[in-house]
């Protein structure tokens, strides 16, 4: 049964993401709101901003997160989810801003049932993305960013197999 769920786990990580064939990162540009017309390393035309598309994958062990972001401009979007080995995963978007390659998130997430919020912290540069590190609040008894800490949690660049 152990098997089966890390086969489970590993399929779901490899769906989300792929190794890419070249470590180039490419851009989607925007056309009539957020309808993606192409993909290739545009530069903002028309007032049109231009919008990155990037995806992400650290993995600890037997345990994997996925992060996928849309930057458009100064805003930042996607989807990031945490599946560790035989325990309840977290999945959800991420919503927040961007600022000198520093992204400030909130990540809203389903984990048993119930809908939960976090504030991540990443940082973005060459190829890959950095992570502030979770902690528990003891106060809280919930994880939250430890922003005393550095970007420590390093994913690797991932290609999305589903356009």
């Amino acid at each position: 049964m152990k098997r089966l769920l890390l086969l489970f786990t590993t399929a779901a990580v490899i769906t989300a993401c792929s190794a890419p064939a070249d470590k180039t990162s490419k851009t989607d540009t925007v056309v009539a709101g957020d309808t993606l017309a192409k993909s290739s390393d545009t530069k903002t035309t028309n007032n049109t901003p231009t919008v990155s598309s990037l995806c992400y994958l650290h993995t600890q062990g037997k345990d994997s997160t996925s992060v996928e972001l849309v930057i458009k401009g100064n805003k930042v979007s996607g989807v990031m989810n945490w599946l560790p080995y035989e325990k309840d995963s977290r999945k959800g978007k991420l919503d927040g801003t961007v600022k000198d390659s520093v992204i400030n998130a909130v990540w809203t997430f389903m984990q048993e049932g119930m809908t939960d919020t976090m504030n991540v912290a990443f940082r973005v540069s060459n190829n890959t993305l950095a992570q502030k590190p979770l902690k528990l609040n003891t106060k809280t008894g919930r994880q939250q960013t430890d922003n005393s800490a550095d970007y420590s949690v390093i994913y690797k660049t991932a290609e999305k197999l589903h356009k």
